[in-house]
């Protein structure tokens, strides 16, 4: 395991969606101090819309959903991290986050943020009725399912957690954390 930051940083998990994928990686170029973390889906997605996932924080550390046991969830017990943002998440991730599972490598760092009691960001991709999104070549228009809205809508009643359902939201969110912190 890497040596402990000098203070926490932000956690960042990305998911498998494109879906606002454009605009959390123009934030996440415009941090300091933030470590990413990527689903498997995540990885793969972040390279058909052009980006390299490894260029994406120069200065941050990258964490791969490559092991069963998620290690990384170790660093959020040290104290690491003080804020972990998920975003964007897709339908799928916001599903298990709602259940309690935690078989994912973002999945589990958004149980054990809750269990340390670390505030979380999610920017859920389904929580509209309608939506125009970008695909790697085309705008494509998506009806989120019923259930997957409901998934969004119950996730928000979760402790710690805030669930934003664009990227303004999502900066202002981030923003205001960012400046609780001081």
């Amino acid at each position: 395991m890497q040596a402990r930051p000098e203070k926490p940083r932000l956690a960042w998990a990305v998911t498998g969606s494109g879906h606002y994928l454009k605009e959390c990686l123009e934030i996440v170029r415009e941090l300091d101090e933030v470590d990413l973390f990527y689903s498997r889906a995540g990885e793969e997605v972040v390279r058909m819309y052009g980006d390299d996932p490894k260029s994406l924080v120069p200065e941050g550390r990258i964490y791969r959903d490559r092991a069963a046991s998620s290690p990384p969830v170790g660093l959020f017990y040290r104290g690491d991290y003080h804020t972990l943002v998920v975003a964007p998440a897709t339908s799928n991730t916001v599903a298990k986050m709602v259940l309690g599972l935690s078989d994912t490598l973002v999945t589990n760092v958004y149980a054990q943020a809750g269990k340390c009691r670390i505030p979380s960001i999610i920017l859920a991709c389904d929580s509209e009725a309608e939506v125009d999104t970008p695909a790697p070549d085309r705008i494509v228009r998506l009806w989120p399912r019923k259930v997957d809205l409901e998934h969004t809508e119950k996730l928000k009643t979760f402790e710690a957690t805030t669930v934003v359902e664009n990227a303004d939201q999502l900066f202002e969110a981030l923003q205001s954390r960012l400046a609780e912190l001081g």
